[in-house]
């Protein structure tokens, strides 16, 4: 048994999702006791228990599969590539689903933020975002997926279009502090993003975000060649994934904030119908 790996892994998740030792416990139904000497190494818990462990604490299936190999038993869940047949339905049903919500925006991302797939409303959303800068390239049918971090953080990105970073900002730092926490591999761009806000705003973001909400919903404002456009995201995962390819993916939708940005958008929808 790798028992610092594991132990390492133990306490983030348990960490992330802010729970003591004396609720996982009770939630597994062992004793506290148990619960501290498996965490520090000094008890090895059975396949069955650690499984139950790391659901308890929504750990994601990529630590999960870690953990195991870290105590020794063999990982639980797969990884399929997304071309193989065995995610055929799933894969349709992403396409469905941002087939639908045209001309709205809609992509695909996976845990790292990489932009996975995306519908005819997100491609323009994104032209419109790149449009006049030479740091990111525009996304088109040729072109191949961008990471939408990199997008953001790089100089002329995606940022410079947002008028509210202000508000957008520490909350969106906040969010990938929490998910470099769970996933190690994405800490490297969620610094650019903490940079970048950093240098946007003149000053650090605190760990400790203030929630005074003027809208029921967070609404990003962009500054586009369309005018001043607000939008608000809701995010769609799949149901109790058991593969870790799928359970790495979301589906971010953008809806009108407000009725101007509504009528501009629907009319350039109209308009780019018209011209192709």
């Amino acid at each position: 048994m790798n028992a610092p790996a594991l132990v390492e892994i133990l306490r983030s998740a348990r960490a992330n999702r802010r729970v003591s030792q004396l609720e996982l416990a009770m939630s597994l139904g062992v004793s506290q006791r148990h619960v501290s000497f498996v965490e520090s190494g000094r008890a090895k818990p059975s396949r069955q228990l650690l499984l139950a462990w790391l659901r308890e604490l929504e750990t994601p299936l990529e630590q999960c599969n870690a953990a195991l190999l870290a105590a020794g038993y063999a990982p639980a869940y797969s990884r399929a590539d997304l071309s193989e047949a065995a995610l055929v339905p799933a894969i349709a049903a992403l396409r469905l689903l941002l087939a639908a919500h045209d001309p709205w925006p809609a992509f695909v991302l996976d845990a790292h933020w990489n932009l996975i797939d995306l519908n005819s409303g997100a491609r323009r959303f994104a032209s419109l975002l790149t449009l006049g800068s030479t740091a990111i390239p525009g996304i088109g049918p040729e072109r191949a997926p961008i990471n939408m971090l990199d997008a953001l953080a790089a100089p002329g990105g995606f940022a410079r279009r947002i008028t509210n970073l202000n508000e957008l900002g520490p909350a969106l730092v906040a969010r990938l502090r929490r998910e470099a926490r769970a996933i190690p591999g994405l800490a490297q761009r969620a610094q650019l993003v903490e940079d970048m806000v950093t240098a946007a705003l003149g000053s650090a973001p605190s760990h400790e975000v203030e929630q005074s909400p003027r809208e029921p919903l967070f609404t990003t404002r962009f500054d586009t060649p369309l005018g001043a456009l607000a939008f608000f995201s809701m995010f769609t995962t799949f149901g109790t994934p058991q593969d870790i390819t799928l359970a790495s993916l979301r589906v971010e939708l953008l809806f009108a904030a407000d009725a101007a940005t509504s009528e501009i958008w629907q009319k350039s929808a109209a308009e780019a119908r018209v011209f192709n």
